[in-house]
């Protein structure tokens, strides 16, 4: 029986009753480990105890100090592995367990009777804590909002603090919500085609704009057939970068505004990021682009935004691309679950780490995202390609099948809750390298 099922079932009184009490409510509880969470007045700490018997004692202390401090009487509700456990408390030696283990042909025994039973050493002795200053602020977590606490606190107005899970993607929402000291390009980079760097592309530059606000630039830096324009929304115009190139001189003048570049990139409306589109239905030869170009966009670009995404083509020996590994702070090396994919994300990175010391810097600095772009792939073949680049790239990430990223124009919303979760991890994992 979950903690959630046995608050509705307290011996004596029920939930209703006691959320009506005019004694206040307090909550204890304690898992497996020992870690007692107590909740006083809406205020919740965590606690790590070695036993159960000492999370109760540690407890009813804390309980017993606010209800003198009160002067009022509380009620002390204790869920624990054991069972549950009611104590009325009012700061004396008499505070009673009111709790199922009591026998009614049975006097109720005090507190301290109670506790007496149980052997005490000194490790139980609380030590008198250094005095703080006054000018220290304790940092407030927000109640959890997940699972089996976000329920509780919804429920009966507690603050119980989130578990681990919800912790973790807090601390995902963190990191990619962050701003740097200067402008940050990453690099999304495969030799083979049909890898997954334009979904990829998309998905992060949604990410770090949803939480981290506006600011973020995906850049198609493709001399042939570049698709980020057809898996993106397109604006009120057809501006491509080729349009954007004679007007460089104007964009870094001192005249300029970032309303200036709207006629040039599409904003993505729900994703709040802009594409920089490159012109896949003109030939190669038609849109040449040279390292200098390269180097003349990417100044624009870290003019106007915080953070520029840069979706490569798959020629590796393309000054284009190359001039894009100078100026890439981070490399994002995508792979799907196939052979020829992972086999060409890896040998990119080994060729990089030869390559010149920014290079072998950016390789071994490397986020590698796995995507299960096969729905028909095994755990085993996921795993395979994770463990192949576990000692290639910094950190390896895997993102599920998801049929919203199979076609069409991307949007983080249409995609299914543990996918979005997957590519904020794939987020936080960028953003902590850079």
């Amino acid at each position: 029986m979950s903690d959630m099922n046995r608050l509705t079932a307290w011996p004596g009184r029920t939930a209703g009753e006691m959320a009506g009490s005019t004694e206040a409510v307090q909550l204890a509880l304690i898992d497996r480990s020992s870690t007692l969470t107590l909740t006083i007045n809406g205020r919740t700490s965590v606690q790590g105890t070695e036993t159960t018997a000492q999370a109760i004692r540690q407890a009813i202390a804390q309980v017993s100090a606010a209800a003198r401090a009160d002067g009022r009487q509380y009620h002390l509700l204790v869920v624990s592995p054991q069972g549950q456990q009611h104590y009325r408390i009012d700061g004396s030696d008499r505070d009673m367990e009111l709790g199922p283990a009591m026998d009614a042909s049975q006097p109720r025994r005090s507190r301290a009777a109670q506790l007496s039973d149980e052997p005490s050493t000194e490790e139980d002795a609380e030590p008198r804590p250094a005095r703080r200053s006054f000018l220290v602020q304790d940092e407030v977590d927000q109640p959890a909002a997940q699972g089996w606490r976000g329920s509780l606190n919804r429920t009966f107005g507690t603050h119980l603090a989130p578990g681990a899970q919800e912790r973790s993607e807090r601390e995902d929402v963190q990191a990619v919500s962050q701003h740097w000291d200067g402008p940050r390009t990453v690099a999304i980079v495969n030799g083979k085609g049909g890898a997954g760097k334009t979904p990829t592309t998309v998905l992060l530059s949604a990410v770090f704009a949803r939480y981290g606000g506006s600011g973020v630039l995906a850049w198609d830096n493709n001399q042939t057939r570049g698709t980020l324009g057809w898996r993106t929304e397109q604006g009120p115009h057809e501006s491509t970068l080729l349009d954007l190139l004679p007007e460089i001189d104007d964009l870094l003048g001192p005249q300029a505004q970032a309303a200036d570049l709207e006629q040039f990139v599409h904003h993505q409306v729900r994703d709040r990021f802009d594409v920089l589109r490159s012109k896949p239905m003109a030939l190669a030869q038609e849109q040449r682009v040279g390292p200098g170009d390269v180097d003349a966009i990417h100044t624009v670009a870290t003019k106007y935004y915080r953070m520029v995404f840069i979706d490569s083509g798959n020629d590796e020996s393309d000054p284009m691309w190359r001039r894009m590994i100078d100026h890439a702070d981070q490399i994002v090396v995508v792979t799907s679950t196939r052979d020829d994919h992972a086999e060409a994300g890896a040998l990119l990175l080994e060729a990089l780490q030869t390559r010149d010391a920014h290079a072998a810097e950016l390789a071994r600095n490397a986020v590698a995202i796995v995507t299960q772009a096969d729905s028909k792939a095994s755990s085993a073949d996921i795993r395979r390609i994770v463990e192949g680049f576990e000692s290639l790239a910094r950190e390896v990430v895997t993102i599920p099948f998801d049929q919203a990223m199979v076609g069409g124009v991307l949007r983080y919303d249409a995609l299914a809750p543990q996918t979005q979760r997957a590519w904020l991890g794939a987020g936080a994992a960028v953003a902590r390298g850079l």
